[in-house]
């Protein structure tokens, strides 16, 4: 700094020291816009150098995440067994002889909702008689089932099943 090749700063107990631009040549305009046209096209190229950067990455990813040939003949042969289990499948029922006909299936139906009607009014009627026996009662209702030895479908996980 005593030279005067190097500057000096003082910021209350800091100095700092940088060089001295003063004795640095004088660049010329045509020298600037030299530097500036370089800058300008060393920016472009990185520019094109990070995009093609970027394209290569994410060809990189995708190539990662296919898969590769030995794993695809692999999922080609199961694929093809599958197939070949279901045409097997397919054939079977074709070859059966135990079709049901649209009028069986009917009169199977029609006999289901027939016992589902059946069931739903026994048990309606069941339920209103014990339901006026129980009015009289003076025990619960458990313990007088369980005196009569009634079964309820509910003791035994029964449910109606819905009508078709």
């Amino acid at each position: 700094a005593q030279q005067g090749r190097v500057r000096e700063k003082v910021y209350g107990k800091q100095k700092i020291y940088f060089a001295d631009q003063e004795q640095l040549p004088a660049a010329s305009d045509a020298e600037l816009r030299g530097l500036d046209g370089e800058i300008a096209a060393r920016s472009a190229q990185l520019q094109a150098l990070q995009q093609s950067c970027r394209h290569m990455e994410a060809e990189l990813k995708d190539l990662n995440s296919s898969m590769t040939t030995p794993e695809i003949a692999r999922e080609i042969e199961a694929l093809r067994k599958d197939c070949a289990t279901y045409t097997e499948k397919l054939e079977r029922i074709k070859s059966a002889t135990n079709h049901v006909t649209p009028e069986e299936k009917e009169k199977v139906c029609r006999e289901q909702q027939l016992y589902h009607r059946e069931w739903r009014r026994r048990k309606r009627m069941a339920t209103e008689l014990l339901d006026a026996i129980l009015e009289g009662y003076p025990k619960s209702k458990k313990q007088f089932f369980e005196e009569v030895g009634i079964e309820t479908d509910e003791d035994h996980g029964v449910v109606l099943p819905a009508t078709v």
